[in-house]
Protein backbone atom coordinates (compact mmCIF):
# COMPACT_ATOMS: atom_id res chain seq x y z
CA UNK A 1 0.00 0.00 0.00
CA UNK A 2 2.79 2.57 0.67
CA UNK A 3 6.19 3.29 -1.52
CA UNK A 4 7.74 5.71 1.29
CA UNK A 5 7.01 7.32 4.19
CA UNK A 6 9.06 11.16 4.53
CA UNK A 7 9.57 13.17 7.66
CA UNK A 8 10.22 16.63 8.19
CA UNK A 9 13.41 17.63 10.18
CA UNK A 10 15.15 20.74 11.35
CA UNK A 11 18.39 19.29 11.90
CA UNK A 12 19.05 16.64 9.62
CA UNK A 13 22.70 15.86 11.75
CA UNK A 14 20.69 15.16 14.78
CA UNK A 15 18.09 13.03 12.62
CA UNK A 16 20.98 11.12 10.98
CA UNK A 17 21.98 10.08 13.39
CA UNK A 18 19.13 8.97 15.55
CA UNK A 19 18.31 7.03 12.63
CA UNK A 20 21.16 5.67 11.94
CA UNK A 21 21.01 4.12 15.22
CA UNK A 22 17.74 3.14 15.13
CA UNK A 23 17.26 1.39 11.89
CA UNK A 24 20.86 -0.23 12.74
CA UNK A 25 19.19 -2.52 15.25
CA UNK A 26 16.92 -4.24 12.45
CA UNK A 27 19.88 -4.80 9.85
CA UNK A 28 19.63 -1.53 7.58
CA UNK A 29 22.31 0.26 6.08
CA UNK A 30 23.22 3.59 7.05
CA UNK A 31 21.09 6.80 5.56
CA UNK A 32 22.03 7.96 2.18
CA UNK A 33 21.76 11.95 0.93
CA UNK A 34 20.43 12.08 -2.21
CA UNK A 35 21.11 15.56 -4.53
CA UNK A 36 17.97 17.71 -2.54
CA UNK A 37 19.66 16.98 1.10
CA UNK A 38 17.47 14.24 1.70
CA UNK A 39 18.53 11.19 4.21
CA UNK A 40 17.09 7.82 2.68
CA UNK A 41 16.98 4.88 4.03
CA UNK A 42 16.22 1.62 1.95
CA UNK A 43 15.54 -2.02 3.73
CA UNK A 44 13.31 -5.15 2.76
CA UNK A 45 11.48 -2.89 0.11
CA UNK A 46 10.79 -0.21 2.38
CA UNK A 47 11.29 3.27 1.94
CA UNK A 48 12.11 6.11 4.59
CA UNK A 49 13.25 9.23 4.29
CA UNK A 50 14.04 12.43 5.80
CA UNK A 51 13.95 15.67 4.40
CA UNK A 52 13.71 20.18 5.01
CA UNK A 53 10.41 21.21 4.27
CA UNK A 54 10.41 21.87 0.69
CA UNK A 55 8.73 24.87 1.35
CA UNK A 56 11.40 26.50 3.40
CA UNK A 57 8.85 26.62 6.44
CA UNK A 58 9.76 25.11 9.94
CA UNK A 59 9.14 21.05 9.94
CA UNK A 60 7.05 20.14 12.78
CA UNK A 61 5.39 16.97 13.82
CA UNK A 62 1.70 15.01 12.99
CA UNK A 63 0.09 15.52 16.55
CA UNK A 64 -1.86 12.60 15.75
CA UNK A 65 0.42 10.56 13.41
CA UNK A 66 2.64 7.32 14.08
CA UNK A 67 4.99 5.60 11.76
CA UNK A 68 5.02 1.99 12.73
CA UNK A 69 8.11 -0.39 11.94
CA UNK A 70 7.92 -4.26 12.41
CA UNK A 71 10.26 -6.55 14.40
CA UNK A 72 11.07 -9.80 14.57
CA UNK A 73 10.85 -10.04 18.42
CA UNK A 74 10.02 -8.33 21.88
CA UNK A 75 13.94 -8.36 22.30
CA UNK A 76 14.54 -6.15 18.99
CA UNK A 77 11.98 -4.48 19.58
CA UNK A 78 13.77 -3.04 23.08
CA UNK A 79 17.12 -2.71 21.26
CA UNK A 80 15.18 0.02 19.00
CA UNK A 81 13.86 1.29 21.53
CA UNK A 82 16.88 1.71 23.39
CA UNK A 83 18.89 2.96 20.38
CA UNK A 84 16.20 5.32 19.64
CA UNK A 85 16.79 6.93 23.50
CA UNK A 86 20.28 6.53 23.54
CA UNK A 87 20.64 8.47 19.90
CA UNK A 88 18.43 11.65 21.05
CA UNK A 89 14.94 10.13 20.34
CA UNK A 90 12.89 10.40 23.76
CA UNK A 91 10.64 7.79 25.06
CA UNK A 92 6.53 8.40 25.23
CA UNK A 93 3.56 6.40 25.63
CA UNK A 94 4.18 3.63 28.49
CA UNK A 95 7.07 1.78 28.59
CA UNK A 96 8.07 -1.35 25.94
CA UNK A 97 5.36 -3.80 26.19
CA UNK A 98 2.02 -5.94 25.89
CA UNK A 99 -0.96 -4.11 24.61
CA UNK A 100 -4.24 -5.91 23.94
CA UNK A 101 -5.32 -4.64 20.65
CA UNK A 102 -8.23 -5.55 17.85
CA UNK A 103 -6.31 -7.74 16.17
CA UNK A 104 -4.51 -9.90 18.81
CA UNK A 105 -2.17 -8.98 21.86
CA UNK A 106 1.31 -6.91 20.22
CA UNK A 107 4.52 -5.99 21.91
CA UNK A 108 4.85 -2.16 21.67
CA UNK A 109 7.48 0.24 22.45
CA UNK A 110 7.02 4.25 21.53
CA UNK A 111 9.75 6.62 21.06
CA UNK A 112 9.90 10.77 19.58
CA UNK A 113 12.14 11.36 17.18
CA UNK A 114 14.63 14.16 17.48
CA UNK A 115 12.15 16.40 15.44
CA UNK A 116 8.93 15.05 16.99
CA UNK A 117 8.13 12.74 14.97
CA UNK A 118 6.49 9.43 16.80
CA UNK A 119 7.45 6.13 15.60
CA UNK A 120 6.65 2.59 17.33
CA UNK A 121 8.53 -0.72 17.20
CA UNK A 122 5.40 -3.55 16.58
CA UNK A 123 5.92 -6.79 17.07
CA UNK A 124 2.96 -9.71 17.31
CA UNK A 125 2.82 -11.98 20.19
CA UNK A 126 1.75 -15.41 20.02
Amino acid sequence: MFSHVMVGSNDLDASRAFYDALFAIVGAKPGMTDDKGRIIYLHDGAMFMVTRPIDGQPACHANGGTIGFTMASPEQTDAWHAAGVAAGGASCEDPPGIRQSPIGPLYLAYLRDPAGNKLCGVHPVG
